[in-house]
């Protein structure tokens, strides 16, 4: 159908471009991709798709906004604290522009739930913050055949990977399943340095724009890792796990499952 004289100019530098032009800005009007955390990643993410022109991104998030939360996540202003994260993430994207559809699904993504929302979308970014729903993204998306750009920071470092379900290593194929309740700290407990998400989240943007435009290499079997007090960024080639409980030969994961739960039971089989 074209673009229309304002879209021309709106996205000028990227028609510019001999790999975009027109015919690929139509496009990403025309993609969709799903944010699962409207926090620290999902917040440049979400802004860098919305500017870019992607025509749908849905946004999963049941949290409303803290003020310990600011440091990092660059969607919520002080105003919106108190606000749904989902309601607040929605309206600066549409502020930065409104040819996009933002949806949102005020909600936890959970075994029963994810798999019906990911099934809408071309891309997946995994922007959460925890290992149960890293682990439950990873398999919805096998489950779904979506692909998806996983991301996780800590302290100083951040590292991410994409796979493509079926093709290329998964989450499990390098983490296997989610370590013991308390064995492993999170943001909140040992602390972020504010830009590190925003390095991570807009390199989940890069990723998630090149796989809908088909351009470059993307980081399928290649975790990336970045130091920000080294300024290091290091590529870890990976393979698939033949062994791998998801996508292996002799897969024992059939079926989705609240990983939270699974953590806590196995976690209780030890202690008794």
């Amino acid at each position: 159908m074209g673009l229309t004289e304002k879209q021309m100019e709106r996205y000028s530098r990227h028609v510019m471009l001999e790999q975009i032009g027109s015919l690929g800005q139509e496009k990403l009007l025309s993609s969709k991709v799903l944010i699962i955390g409207a926090g620290g990643l999902g917040s440049p993410a979400g802004l860098y798709l919305a500017a870019a022109g992607v025509g749908t991104i849905g946004v999963v998030d049941a949290d409303r906004v803290e003020l310990a939360n600011l440091h990092r996540q660059i969607i919520h202003h002080t105003d919106d604290v108190g606000q749904e994260k989902v309601t607040s993430a929605r309206n600066k994207m549409l502020a930065v522009n409104p040819d996009i559809a933002v949806k949102t699904y005020r909600q936890r993504a959970k075994a029963d739930n994810i798999r019906d929302i990911v099934r809408d979308y071309d891309f997946v970014i995994d922007a959460t913050d925890n290992f149960p729903a890293k682990f439950l993204i990873n398999d919805a998306c096998y489950f779904e055949k979506k692909p998806f750009c996983h991301a996780g920071v800590l302290r100083f470092h951040g590292q991410l990977i994409t796979v493509i379900p079926g093709r290329t290593a998964c989450y499990r194929c390098i983490f296997h399943s989610v370590p013991p309740p308390g064995t492993a700290p999170a943001g909140s407990q040992v602390g972020v340095l504010s830009v590190v998400p925003a390095v991570i989240g807009s390199l989940q943007a890069t990723e998630a724009i090149k796989f809908l435009l088909g351009l470059g290499e993307l980081l399928t079997g290649t975790l990336l890792t970045y130091s920000a007090l080294t300024m290091d960024f290091r590529k870890v080639h990976l393979n698939r796990n033949p062994n791998c409980p998801l996508c292996g030969k002799d897969p024992q994961i059939t079926q989705l499952k609240d990983e939270s739960q699974v953590a806590e039971n196995n976690a209780n089989r030890k202690r008794t």
